[in-house]
């Protein structure tokens, strides 16, 4: 196959400072991704409507009133956008502001100032884990069902909508039922290698998976002191 018919990975870099994002996109390109910026929310928009990324670099403080925050639950929000990987990024660094960011919808967060290695590992390890062709089985549990072959997600065959990463969350825990994972644990099996991530990354992406599965969200439990269990015999 010749190499030029490869596609590169689109990265929508959303960031008002021009020399932040022109930084961005040279690193980028370097790497072989086809990246492009937008310097506000109306147009970050408008370049989505036109052609959707493979990953959005989100500026948390924009101009015109829409904050990185209220973007990304925008997006998560919206069929076309929810599965978008969104990397936040900040200024903040403290506890709560990660939280925040990784409540409002991104995957992960990454706090200025970056380097470039860090930067491009945190995106290359993201679209690892959005990638399809590592999943293609599909297991039922109870009235659930996860098919990794169309990524796809039904409880009492109603479909049931969320990100990427909740998505490679669950699909572990069902692979592996009745089991206590620590968070240690589910940081190597679903993160793989991203060794920047948090282990209390792992609690807010478990509180987004509960909140997407609803009457399900039971199934997954909390086990103090040990981390987590998807459970079996749940009458869900």
């Amino acid at each position: 196959m010749n190499a030029a018919a490869v596609p590169k990975p689109r990265v929508l870099v959303v960031e008002d400072q021009p020399d932040i994002a022109e930084l961005i996109l040279i690193h980028l390109r370097h790497a072989g991704f086809d990246a492009t910026t937008a310097e506000n929310g109306a147009l970050a928009q408008q370049k989505l409507d036109e052609v959707l990324p493979d990953l959005i670099l989100l500026d948390w403080m924009l101009p015109g009133g829409q904050s990185g925050l209220d973007l990304a639950r925008k997006w998560r929000g919206a069929p076309r956008t929810k599965n978008v990987p969104i990397i936040i990024l900040t200024a903040r660094g403290e506890e709560a502001d990660k939280i925040a960011g990784l409540d409002s919808g991104g995957d992960d967060y990454i706090t200025k100032p970056f380097s470039p290695a860090e930067l491009m590992a945190r995106i290359r390890a993201v679209l690892r884990r959005r990638a399809p062709e590592q999943l293609r089985d599909a297991v039922t549990i109870g009235q659930l069902t996860l098919d990794a072959g169309t990524m796809r997600v039904t409880f009492d065959k109603r479909d049931i909508a969320m990100g990427p990463t909740e998505f490679r969350l669950l699909h572990y825990l069902m692979k592996h039922p009745d089991r206590i994972h620590s968070r240690a644990a589910l940081l190597d099996k679903v993160w793989g290698d991203h060794v920047f991530i948090e282990e209390r990354t792992i609690d807010v992406h478990i509180k987004r998976l509960r909140s997407a599965l609803n009457d399900a969200g039971m199934m997954i439990e909390t086990v103090r002191g040990a981390g987590y269990r998807f459970s079996s015999k749940s009458d869900a």
